[in-house]
């Protein structure tokens, strides 16, 4: 064997090892610290390669770097330790919830960087019908500054409506920036990203896909959906901005959209500026005063993503069912949790709290659907209660413990949303909000078909083979 021989293979040795080190130090999962291992020692020296390329999070490395050449961005744990009933905070005061909701507010007040505040009103806006042209509305009235942020953004009817809104308000002296995802912009074609730049809008690619050098960061979406004018007004929810969200079109999806007024809209504001710096490096960060409202929720926006916001979502969500004590309402299109929430509402479903759960019975990605299926009979076998809705597709996605605490916005309860997106939630403390959307909840499942264990148990074999390598995909559907 030649020396070239021996330095060659070496190097090789050498590369596999680093990459299975670097995996098994900085992977946070078991299971994925194993598989890229694995991967690296038995590909040489592809496999390090491709962990180099796709499993190093580079997001989270560069949002470290925004937050210290920003330094508005950093975190100031001080202000919102558990605990803390009463807070000042520039220009806002917040509130920690009285009774046995206090516990919840202490758990999204450990994660989130935002203060709970109150006096919010909150609307709920069903289907785009209303959505839409309330959203409208508000930039047609923009006076300083019209902010959009979306994941899928089409040229349709609607689509072209907000372009030529966007653009009237920017030819009459508002500061009109929008965000669009590199992925969601090619949902329609051509992209609408050639409008936006015929009317000359400014407007930035979260991520977007490249040949070369080939983009590692393709899994890693921006699902967000924001929408804020002049610090008076906010939208956010799962709708995005088609045609198909306004009823009676063809293939029409069923969502709800939700209008903030209040010390809120200002939280929705900086995550949009987080991720415009993120995206073109221009800082637009400013003191803002929030304006002031009469509303009756207590809200909270929580960030969720690759970055640092990792799991926090799933800690908020985890605390929620921990603390409910009669009824958890969860409406949701992807539903597959990881198995810490699993595992929580099997404990509360147990402690006799009411867990009834709704799934679209036609999902529009069918994987999602037939993988869910083949990890029911875990939340069946514990008394959870699961309703299939009938078409059209429910996009929506709702979250209510009591019938009082709810979150709401962009996320899914799967691993796509609460380990790789980029998501929006809010969280509302309002006995309002929270019995109009759990009637709304309970009038679904009064349409809707009740699953069994026992016809989960009676599925052909066939289907459970096909359900079952679908559910081994989980972490990437």
């Amino acid at each position: 064997m030649s020396n070239f021989t021996i330095v060659v293979g070496a190097l090789i040795f050498s590369i596999q090892m680093l990459g299975a080190i670097h995996a098994l130090v900085y992977k946070k999962d078991p299971r994925a610290a194993w598989a890229w291992i694995v991967i690296c020692l038995a590909l040489p020296p592809l496999g390090t390669i491709v962990y180099f390329l796709f499993g190093i999070n580079r997001v989270k490395l560069k949002a470290k770097k925004i937050r210290w050449f920003w330094p508005e961005l950093k975190q100031d744990r001080t202000i919102n330790r558990p605990g803390h009933a009463f807070t000042d905070h520039p220009g806002l005061r917040y509130y920690i919830v009285s009774g046995d909701f206090h516990h919840i507010a202490r758990v999204s007040d450990s994660v989130s960087e935002f203060p709970l505040v109150s006096d919010n009103q909150v609307d709920v806006l069903y289907n785009g019908d209303h959505a839409y042209p309330a959203m409208l509305n508000a930039i047609k009235g923009a006076k300083n500054f019209v902010h959009l942020e979306s994941y899928i953004f089409e040229k349709g009817e609607v689509g072209r409506e907000f372009v030529d809104a966007l653009s009237h308000a920017q030819k009459r002296g508002v500061d009109v920036r929008v965000i669009i995802d590199g992925i969601g912009e090619w949902y329609s074609y051509p992209p609408i990203g050639r409008f936006l730049l015929q009317e000359g809008i400014n407007f930035v690619r979260f991520l977007p896909p490249r040949l070369y050098p080939p983009s590692p960061l393709i899994n890693l979406r921006n699902h967000r959906k924001i929408l804020v004018v002049d610090e008076e007004v906010a939208f956010t929810g799962g709708m995005n901005i088609r045609d198909r969200h306004l009823v009676g079109r063809r293939s029409s999806i069923r969502d709800i959209h939700f209008r903030f007024k209040g010390p809120i809209v200002i939280q929705l504001e900086n995550i949009f500026c987080r991720d415009w710096f993120f995206c073109s490096g221009q800082s637009l960060f400013k003191e803002r005063i929030p304006s002031s409202c009469e509303g009756d929720s207590m809200c909270r926006a929580i960030s969720v993503g690759p970055d640092d916001d990792l799991n926090s979502l799933t800690v908020v969500l985890i605390g929620a069912i921990s603390e409910a004590k009669e009824s958890i309402y969860i409406m949701n299109p992807y539903f597959l949790p990881s198995r810490e929430i699993i595992g929580a509402l099997q404990s509360a479903a147990l402690r006799g709290v009411d867990v009834r759960i709704v799934l679209p019975e036609k999902n529009n990605i069918p994987f999602v659907h037939w993988a869910t299926r083949n990890m029911l009979w875990e939340l069946l076998i514990y008394g959870v209660k699961v309703y299939y809705q009938p078409p059209p597709f429910c996009h929506s996605k709702l979250f209510v413990v009591d019938s009082y605490y709810s979150i709401i916005g962009s996320a899914n309860l799967d691993y796509r949303s609460l380990r790789l997106n980029f998501e929006l939630v809010v969280e509302n403390f309002s006995e309002k909000l929270g019995v109009q959307l759990s009637e709304h909840i309970l009038s679904t499942i009064s349409s809707s078909r009740e699953i069994t264990l026992s016809e989960v148990d009676a599925r052909p074999f066939l289907q459970r083979i096909r359900d079952s390598l679908c559910w081994l995909f989980t972490p990437y559907l």
